[in-house]
């Protein structure tokens, strides 16, 4: 795995490059993340569940509660949305720059269901020469985030993500042959901006 962490007036950002990894893979695991959960980060998450399932070919809307200790020691119970595009500030769409992405927000269990996210998370990727590339921002919602925040964020985020490299690819070909789309559902999480608007291709 190749990385560059950044900051700025934006957010914390992270530039990676996986290999053997396919933007088909990403999107998959999008709306199947229970199944790689503990693998995505083996010493800080615990098992997640759903508060709002994914729907098999539009995971927008989804609700995953996601408990995981950070490195500063900092445990949270974090519920995360998949925010619909339409409805996130201008200045996320402004970072979309690859063909497939996802924006999360992020809540706790008493704002989950009426209330403002306190930080998103922009994950953006595109097939490469050798697998995929992409980038990661941690993007302040309600909640001011300070560099040192962001830092530990990055942290977390890396190892999430050069973690993709050594288990997705053998889990999403083991799940190839559930056709069942109640237990393994798919998304196309394709990307289009235009004039400073964002949608998903292939979701309605």
């Amino acid at each position: 795995m190749e990385v560059k962490v950044t900051q700025d007036q934006a957010g914390t950002h992270i530039d990676w490059e996986l290999d053997g990894v396919t933007a088909r893979m990403i999107d998959w695991f999008w709306s199947n993340m229970e199944k790689g959960m503990l693998l995505w980060h083996p010493d800080q998450h615990e098992p997640l569940s759903w508060y709002v399932p994914v729907k098999h070919g539009n995971p927008v809307g989804s609700v995953h509660i996601a408990p995981q200790t950070w490195s500063d020691g900092t445990r949270q119970d974090l519920y995360i949305r998949m925010e619909d595009l339409a409805k996130v500030p201008q200045k996320l769409i402004d970072l979309i720059v690859y063909k497939h992405c996802y924006v999360a927000g992020g809540y706790d269990r008493s704002t989950i269901d009426q209330g403002q996210p306190f930080g998103y998370r922009l994950h953006q990727w595109e097939p490469s020469d050798c697998g995929v590339r992409g980038k990661s921002s941690a993007i302040d919602g309600s909640k001011h985030t300070t560099p040192e925040e962001g830092r530990v964020w990055a942290e977390h985020c890396i190892q999430e993500i050069g973690n993709w490299e050594v288990f997705l690819p053998q889990l999403y070909k083991l799940y190839r042959v559930v056709t069942n789309t109640s237990y393994n559902p798919f998304a196309d999480l394709t990307v289009e901006v235009k004039n400073g608007v964002a949608r998903y291709k292939y979701i309605s």
